[in-house]
């Protein structure tokens, strides 16, 4: 027998002093200590900024579908904007024409009209009149003026001109020209009349000159601003075109 030298121990683990058992590796090492505090928190902080700048992106795609400009859309700023462009695009008062004015009754009612005018004025076929009518601003009231030339049915020669006033909803003679022949026109806001000359021997159809004369609304009444004399000279095969007279 060896003894108590027989239970020396053999060969295997090494013996650790303090009791703690075989060596290991301490906790947390390995692949998981790589990433460290420090990585986690830059993932982090990557993280978040790319859900700021998702959130930047979707803010700036709803500014754009709401045409483009975002708050500049809204607003008293754009509200007073289109007011200022809708007013000066309302249309301003203005007389409109009347054209249902029935130029045969308001001359044969009118007293001011000469009877040899009115026994003229008779249809020349069916109901159908040799009546011109014109509307205008003349008088510078709220509705148009009439001009009313009426002439004859055969030669159609202006044997009367009238100009009526719309004024309380009837209509006032405030000028008239009954020296055959003439006719009356507006021109630019003015009253223009025409009265042709003929010397002995001249034709219906060829006078041999005519007084323009033009007419302007000034106090309440139609005063001669100008008039202008035209002679006709005669053409090869009696055609007849009008030359300026010397005065």
């Amino acid at each position: 027998m060896r003894g108590l030298s027989d239970d020396t121990p053999g060969p295997g683990p090494s013996h650790d002093p303090t009791g703690s058992g075989p060596s290991r590796r301490p906790t947390g090492s390995g692949p998981r200590d790589t990433l460290g505090p420090g990585r986690v928190r830059g993932t982090l902080e990557a993280a978040f900024t790319a859900m700021v700048v998702l959130a930047a992106l979707a803010l700036l795609v709803s500014g754009c579908a709401t045409g483009g400009t975002g708050a500049r859309d809204e607003g008293p700023a754009h509200s007073d904007s289109v007011a200022g462009v809708a007013e000066a695009k309302s249309p301003s008062p203005s007389a409109t024409v009347d054209d249902h004015v029935d130029a045969v009754k308001l001359v044969m009612n009118d007293p001011k009209v000469s009877s040899a005018v009115k026994h003229e004025l008779k249809p020349c076929v069916a109901d159908e009149y040799a009546v011109d009518v014109s509307y205008g601003m003349l008088t510078g009231g709220t509705a148009n003026d009439v001009v009313v030339n009426v002439m004859t049915c055969g030669d159609a020669v202006g044997i009367g001109s009238y100009v009526y006033r719309a004024t309380g909803g009837t209509y006032e003679n405030v000028f008239k020209a009954e020296e055959p022949p003439v006719y009356a026109e507006i021109d630019r806001g003015d009253l223009v009349v025409t009265k042709q000359v003929y010397e002995k021997g001249d034709p219906v159809s060829s006078p041999s000159g005519e007084n323009v004369i033009t007419y302007r609304w000034t106090s309440g009444r139609f005063a001669q601003e100008y008039s202008t004399h035209n002679e006709y000279s005669n053409a090869v095969g009696g055609d007849a075109s009008p030359a300026p007279s010397k005065n």
